[in-house]
């Protein structure tokens, strides 16, 4: 039997999503195939197993055959555990170093995606320091912070993100020039990184990506659609609110779902991906044009999330998912 330890919990803003995602994927692993080791990562940073507090993590670590780092956020999905894996030589699921770092950093994603020539939503930059805000420009260099700037080059609504968070965590929509200042101050309590974008009138839909290694080929699944129960996909909707629905397949033309298809598979290359990612889009309304909204490098793995779905919806059950993605870690 395989010994494959389970990390959830963590320091991030995203700590119960982990504990979730973990108790299913455990629920789903072939306890036949595998010895599972959980391991619990607190909101102070002290590990565990069980109830017992790890004393020689890197001994203990190293006991292991596989990691499966399933930890959503900061410290967790943005190169830092993965690189300590590396470091200890010990295999794990997912993305390396570089694209769980780029990943989960919005404002590079962004520039990483520019120059793939994806297209996304228009977006400005805003950095925090000395709790002082200022714009970033193309050049990145910094200018003063002035909301007629921003609105000379975005249209409300606009979005306004913590550039290092999931789960729409610090999420706010701003439809007006209070509401916009607010949400610039709300986000800067998550990150001194901050990133405002143009709203799309639209539809929102994910793609799940599937990288095995085995067979030399990336899979993309089939498109699911996202019906918020409220104005967007914010924290709330995705977990507290049942009435949130998903579609899948997407209510979108085949045409549609085969173009976002070969988006998502570009936009994983593009930060040298491996493993797993989902990636999420938008399509407008009026124009029925495709833009990308971000990727994400470890997605919830709960009973509710998109990821297992899509690809429950292709064929590929929950546990066999598993089982490629251990199967592929590297």
């Amino acid at each position: 039997m395989k010994k494959v330890g389970i990390i959830y919990g963590g320091m991030s803003t995203e700590h119960e999503v982990s504990i979730k995602s973990a108790k299913s994927v455990i629920e789903n692993l072939d306890k036949e195939k595998y010895e599972i080791h959980p391991i619990y990562i607190n909101q102070e940073g002290v590990w565990y197993k069980k109830t017992e507090k790890i004393e020689n993590l890197v001994k203990y670590l190293q006991t292991l055959e596989v990691i499966f780092p399933i930890l959503h956020g900061k410290y967790g999905e943005d190169g830092t555990i993965q690189g300590m894996l590396e470091m200890l030589k010990v295999p794990y699921v997912g993305c390396g170093v570089l694209a769980s770092s780029v990943g989960m950093d919005k404002v590079y994603t962004k520039v990483i995606f520019e120059k793939a020539e994806i297209p996304q939503a228009p977006y400005i930059y805003i950095q925090k320091k000395d709790n002082r805000y200022r714009i970033i420009n193309e050049s990145f260099e910094e200018e003063e912070l002035e909301i007629e700037k921003i609105m000379q080059i975005l249209k409300f609504p606009m979005f306004v993100k913590p550039s290092n968070s999931g789960s729409s965590v610090g999420v706010k929509k701003a439809n007006n020039v209070e509401e916009l200042e607010e949400a610039i101050k709300n986000a800067g309590k998550y990150d001194t990184k901050i990133l405002v974008e143009q709203g799309i009138d639209g539809k929102e839909v994910e793609c799940a990506i599937l990288d095995c290694r085995e067979k030399g080929k990336i899979f993309a699944s089939t498109v699911g659609e996202i019906i918020p129960a409220e104005e967007f996909y914010s924290f709330d909707a995705k977990y507290n609110m049942p009435k949130s629905q998903t579609l899948i397949p997407a209510q979108i033309e085949n045409s549609q779902i085969e173009k976002i298809r070969n988006l998502a598979i570009k936009a994983f290359k593009a930060i040298d991906g491996k493993g797993l990612s989902r990636v999420d889009f938008f399509i407008e309304n009026k124009t029925n044009k495709i833009y990308i909204n971000e990727i994400n490098t470890m997605p919830g793995f709960t009973q509710i999330s998109m990821y297992p779905k899509l690809f429950e919806a292709v064929g590929i059950n929950y546990s066999e998912l598993l089982d490629i993605l251990i199967e592929n870690a590297n």
